[in-house]
């Protein structure tokens, strides 16, 4: 009766782990620099990635003040020594995202380790941070285009991983994130209302508080805004360098490059990526066909 027992019971877990998806890839710090978190019923997964591309900080046009603060603050953190989380907020596609994978290629072989965290998964975000408290490596956990529609339980945990425990994020631990949106919360007219004067100085309600307390948490903020036209030149003529060899910057790229930023409505690093593409495949797809 036992033996019957024990095949009917495997023969329930075998149905069940078909059921399941299948089993992560082993993730080796060692080896591997990059992750991704996902959050489970019982907790979460590490999936390790492969680095998108080889981008370097030098190929990053017109945020130079932005990328020294950004470097510096996470040497200091490789080093042991004090630094603060950051929040990359401004203007899209200035180059937030781009400077985070940029300084992940410059300084994976000083020992920096990523995780990236999507808003939906933050409610796992302390057990992600436990589990890597007794571990030997540096982590920058970052969450890419952050806000919040309301006080969810993403934007609570957190708040609380930040800045609002007993024991704290441990030293090996930095929180990165970016964000079109120097609060992270939404304003409203409202909130505004409740500001008021007591005596020389400025209260402000609630709801204002509450919006502005989770940007303070980050201790390092550094804006990005769009281009103006010589910055936006700048990384079109450099961008066409580095996807065609052979494809040379002139008049003509020129005029295309501010006729497309026209169209576009904005000029930026993204827009200059966007545009170098364009030109650089339109003209070695002329050079084939003739």
């Amino acid at each position: 009766m036992d033996d019957e027992l024990s095949q009917r019971l495997n023969l329930l877990l075998d149905r069940v782990e078909a059921w399941l998806p299948p089993r992560p890839p082993e993730l080796d710090w060692a080896q591997d620099v990059a992750a991704l978190w996902q959050r489970h019923p019982l907790g979460g997964q590490l999936l390790p990635v492969e680095l998108r591309d080889s981008l370097g900080l030098d190929d990053l046009i017109g945020i130079e003040r932005q990328k020294r603060a950004l470097l510096t603050n996470t040497r200091a953190f490789l080093q042991g020594l004090p630094a603060n989380h950051a929040l990359l907020w401004g203007a899209r596609g200035s180059g937030k995202s781009s400077l985070v994978r940029a300084l992940l290629n410059a300084l994976a072989p000083e020992g920096l380790r990523l995780i990236q965290v999507d808003r939906h998964d933050l409610v796992g975000l302390p057990a992600l941070v436990q589990q890597l408290r007794n571990t030997t490596q540096h982590f920058i956990v970052y969450c890419d285009d952050l806000s919040f529609e309301g006080s969810d339980d993403g934007y609570k945990a957190l708040k609380s991983v930040l800045d609002g425990t007993l024991t704290g994020p441990p030293k090996n631990v930095l929180l990165y994130a970016t964000s079109n949106r120097r609060h992270l919360l939404p304003e409203s007219m409202e909130d505004n209302t409740q500001t008021h004067l007591v005596g020389d100085e400025l209260h402000y309600g609630d709801a204002v508080e509450e919006r502005i307390s989770l940007s303070d948490r980050f201790g390092l903020w550094l804006s990005f805004h769009a281009f103006d036209q010589d910055t936006y030149l700048q990384a079109c003529r450099h961008w066409i360098g580095y996807l065609g060899r052979d494809v040379q910057w002139g008049d003509e790229a020129q005029a295309e490059a501010l006729r497309y930023a026209t169209l576009r409505g904005v000029r930026s690093g993204r827009a200059a990526w966007q545009f170098a593409c364009q030109w650089v495949g339109s003209q070695m797809s002329s050079r084939a066909d003739s």
